[in-house]
Parts: structure tokens; C-alpha cells; sequence
């Protein structure tokens, strides 16, 4: 018989139930053994009132709440699936990602009840809708209804295996619609003794929580791989630079994980000059390439910032830098986890073994997912025969073997017969003292085929386009540097917080169509 899922709270719960789990952001504390118990409590309910079990889909839409974890480990003690849906989406995007399959419940907070209304409307099938806070349709059940229950034992039928699944995470839909990767109770386990075990975290380890965790970031970026470990996270309902800055300063957290805006918010905040990063032990960021500058700036107060490399898809956590690496090679993502595989391959499936050349990077191992939720040919198209998951990003290895990621498969152009990577161009523009960020994406060219059309926001009065290209002149070949410019007050971000890159080109033709001058 397949090995059965370990019960990881209820276990944590028995070995250290005095210790702390989880911390509201005014420092409100919860045990191990309190968090299990209300995790018991909502199994019991789910089980009891639903008749919810092993292999049963549910869906929620909320912000970060200590609710929302016990649902995660509820859904994860009874077998059942969770569904992580954005708050970040329209409700045309819901209803087209959520209206593919059925489910028997959907939860949700105060700032959705209104989007819950609108895919009733929509005719998705929810289930029985469950309120977690205040507003709610009197025809809606409430989670406060949970108090008191209670689950009895489950016999080894009605226990999950480790093929199971256990969350299905929507992808970051940067260049096209999202789809539902499949994280089996082996996946979030296999990740979280990776993460547990090479980047070393510890029981005295307490994590900033505020990425959404609808988003495999915020879920097992340190989240889960934390209650693995035994130690807590600070768990705040969303990204809030002076709440982040308050919590460092408070001396608690020593773990820090944002993508590449988060904590450029913070490096462009009042408080960043003040701010000591001494506590933190482990700061890193990812889900979207970070320019040069971030880097530096964070080593310039004494913090080494890691750039990390993960995917819906597997993990997310993939690689490691040791802390002189890091300082040395910053915007590289190292080395593989002790139970990840990597394969830097061409376009004929060969392996590249000589450093500095690109080519797309496979990953295999238990981390990685069986598969996207009802999307058999997106599966097939991504996970090969042997196993191997073909990421469509780029990657390159130096002479030490430490890898870097050059940029997504699909974003690369050939202008005048040579490649162009984006992620190369955009990190030269963000190093210029007058840009915040950049994206770049191609359009037509009469003569060279293809050129970038560059998508700026400037810090203060900005840069005319001559002195940006004089100045990126200095740093690319010619070949790579963008013909047009284009003013944005922001970049558009998808649900995950990475650049729409869809968007992009949908702006890039309107510009081209206009004629405006960059």
C-alpha cells in the first residue's frame, strides 16, 4: 500500500505544543497545541456538517489570516483539495478559472462577499459558500460554526496518501490565462524538508507572512517548510511596508521573503535609512527577475539579499547561495536542493555543459507537481516521459557551477539574427539611478525583424530616451538596446505580483498603431 501522509501540525503539536506557531502582527501568540486543536475543530466541522473528505475539492478566496492556515491543515488532515484563489482577480478571471469544475465549498472573507454574489451569479459551481468574517448572506453557512466539533479517528481508507493532492495553486499567468498546479501532500513535504534541510532553518526561525498565500510564495516559501521545522510565522493579511518595518524593528522576525516589488517598496521607503536588517538571517526574494540595484542596495546596509528561484510548478524552492556567494554573485540562484535535479538543455534537447551558455532549464524531483488540474495537454506539454519538468526559463551556469537565470524561453527575440533576453535588457535599465523598474518587449522592425520597445517608470523627472540609450550603449550591445521608450507610472502586475507581460504587448501595439513619440 502506498505510504499514508504524515499529519505534520498534528504531529509538531506533540512534539513541541508549548512552542510558538503562528503570531498575529500586534504579537498575539499561538501554540502549536492551540493551533492544532483548531485545526481539529474545522476537520470536524468540514467532516461533520459537509460530509467533506478525502480527495473532496474546496476553494478559498481571502486574504492571509491565521483562518485561512486552518483551513490549509484541516483540508490537508481530512484528504480534501484547497483551491487558492487570487483576491487580485476580476471577477471575468475568476469566473473563467474557477468555473472549469465543481466543488462542495468555497470560502471566504469580508472583502470578497461581494465577488462571492457575483460568481453566483456567474453560475460557478461553489458548493456551500462559508463566511469567515462578517458579512455573509444569511443563506451562507459560518465558520464560527466550527466551535465545538470534533474529528473522530480516520481509518487508513479515509486518510490521505502522499500522492494525494492537497493545494492546487494557480500559476502567475504573466504571459497567458493561469492554470491550477496540482501540489500533492508529497510535493509540500518533499519542498519543505529541501528547504528545512539546505537552507537551514531552524525551531527559533520566525518568517514576515504578508505574500498572499494564494500564491505558492506565500504558501511554502517558508510557511509550511517552517511548521516542518518548528519554528512560527507573523502571519499579516497583506503586504504593508510600515507594518514590515515595524515588525524588523521590533527584533522578532529573522526571515524575510518578498518578490522583487515588495522589497523594492521598502529600499524606496522613508524608513529604509533607518532601517537595521541585522535580525534577519535569512532575507531573499524571487518570482520575478530583480535588478542590480536592489541588490546592492541591501548589501550596502549590511544584509545579504539571496535571489531565489521557484515555480508554481515545483517547490517553489529550487536552489541555494552560501552567504559568500551570494555577496560575490548577487542575482544568481546557486545550487540545486539536496532532492532537486537540474538540467541546462539547447533547443534539441541536448545538455550545455560549458558555463556561460543558456539554454532552458529542466527540473526533476519529488517537489515537483503531477500535473495541472484539469489540463491534460498543459501537463503533457510540460512534465516529459522521463519526468523532467521543462520550465521555459532560461538559465546559464558559471565556471563554479552556480547558475543564474537569464529570463523566460518565450520572451526571447532575435533582432537583426541575434537573441535578445529581456531579463538582460530590463536589468541593465533598472541599474541606471533614474529608473525604478523596467520591461521590455518586442515589436516589428522593417529592417532588423524585431527591437525592444522599453517600458520605463522613472524615479523623479525621469531620463530623455537619448541619454538612456547612450547610457545603455555603455553597458549592451548595440543590437540589445531598446529603439522606443515608453513613461509608465507603474508596470502592470498579474494576481502574483509579476510584470503582465500580455499587457505589455497588448500596450506595445497600441503605441506602435499611435505613432507616439517615446
Amino acid at each position: 500500500m502506498e505510504p499514508l501522509a504524515t499529519d505534520w501540525l498534528a504531529r509538531r503539536a506533540e512534539l513541541t505544543p508549548d512552542a510558538a506557531a503562528l503570531f498575529s502582527p500586534s504579537s498575539l501568540v499561538t501554540t502549536y497545541a492551540a493551533w492544532n486543536a483548531r485545526v481539529a475543530q474545522t476537520a470536524g466541522f468540514l467532516a461533520g456538517k459537509l460530509g467533506i473528505g478525502r480527495g473532496d475539492r474546496l476553494a478559498i478566496l481571502a486574504q492571509n489570516s491565521e483562518t485561512y492556515l486552518d483551513l490549509v491543515f484541516a483540508c490537508g488532515r481530512l484528504g480534501a483539495v484547497l483551491e487558492c484563489a487570487s483576491w487580485r482577480l476580476a471577477v471575468p478571471e475568476l469566473v473563467a478559472l474557477l468555473g472549469r469544475s465543481a466543488r462542495k465549498a468555497f470560502f471566504y472573507d469580508d472583502a470578497s462577499a461581494a465577488v462571492v454574489s457575483a460568481l453566483e451569479a456567474g453560475q460557478v459551481a461553489l458548493g456551500t459558500p462559508i463566511a469567515l468574517g462578517r458579512r455573509h448572506e444569511p443563506r451562507h453557512l459560518h465558520l464560527a460554526a466550527r466551535e465545538g466539533a470534533a474529528l473522530g479517528p480516520l481509518t487508513d481508507a479515509e486518510r490521505p496518501r502522499q500522492s494525494d493532492p492537497w493545494l492546487l495553486c494557480h500559476t502567475g499567468g504573466s504571459t497567458g490565462t493561469p492554470k491550477a498546479a496540482v501540489l500533492t501532500h508529497a510535493n509540500v513535504t518533499w519542498n519543505a524538508i529541501n528547504t528545512v534541510m539546505t537552507w537551514g532553518l531552524r525551531a527559533d526561525d520566525v518568517a514576515i507572512l504578508d505574500a498572499p498565500l494564494f500564491h505558492a510564495g506565500g504558501l511554502n516559501v517558508f510557511t509550511t517548510p517552517l511548521v516542518y521545522a518548528g519554528g512560527a510565522s507573523i502571519v499579516c493579511p497583506r503586504f504593508d511596508p510600515e507594518r514590515t518595518f515595524d515588525l524588523v524593528a521590533s527584533g522578532r522576525p529573522t526571515l524575510l521573503f518578498g518578490v522583487p516589488s515588495m522589497l523594492l517598496a521598502l529600499a524606496e521607503h522613508p524608513r529604509w535609512a533607518t532601517a537595521d536588517l541585522a535580525r534577519l538571517r535569512i532575507l531573499i526574494t524571487g518570482g520575478a527577475p530583480a535588478p542590480a540595484s536592489l541588490f546592492a542596495r541591501f548589501q550596502a546596509k549590511g544584509a545579504v539579499l539571496r535571489l531565489g528561484y521557484g515555480l508554481t510548478e515545483a517547490g517553489p524552492n529550487n536552489f541555494w547561495l552560501s552567504d559568500q556567494a551570494a555577496r560575490q554573485k548577487p542575482g544568481r540562484v546557486g545550487r540545486p536542493l539536496l532532492h532537486v535535479e537540474h538540467r541546462i538543455v539547447d533547443s534539441n534537447g541536448q545538455d550545455i555543459d560549458e558555463p556561460g551558455i543558456p539554454g532552458e532549464l529542466l527540473l526533476r524531483g519529488p517537489h515537483v507537481m503531477p500535473g495541472y488540474a484539469d489540463d491534460a495537454a498543459a501537463t503533457c506539454a510540460a512534465i516529459d516521459a522521463a519526468g523532467w519538468l521543462h520550465t521555459g526559463d532560461l538559465a546559464e551556469r558559471d565556471a563554479d557551477g552556480d547558475v543564474a537565470i537569464a529570463g523566460r524561453k518565450k520572451d526571447l527575440f532575435i533582432s537583426g539574427g541575434e537573441n535578445v533576453v529581456p531579463a538582460e535588457v530590463e536589468s541593465a535599465l533598472s541599474e541606471l539611478e533614474a529608473v525604478v523598474e523596467a520591461a521590455v518587449v518586442p515589436v516589428p522592425h522593417a529592417r532588423w525583424g524585431e527591437v525592444g520597445l522599453a517600458f520605463v517608470v522613472f524615479r523623479g523627472d525621469g531620463a530623455p530616451a537619448p541619454e538612456l540609450t547612450t547610457r545603455l550603449r555603455a553597458r549592451l550591445a548595440p543590437f540589445k538596446v531598446p529603439h522606443s521608450f515608453v513613461t509608465l507610472p507603474a508596470l502592470p502586475k498579474t494576481s502574483a505580483g509579476k510584470v503582465d507581460r500580455s499587457r505589455l504587448v497588448a500596450l506595445a501595439r497600441e503605441h506602435m498603431s499611435t505613432g507616439e513619440p517615446s
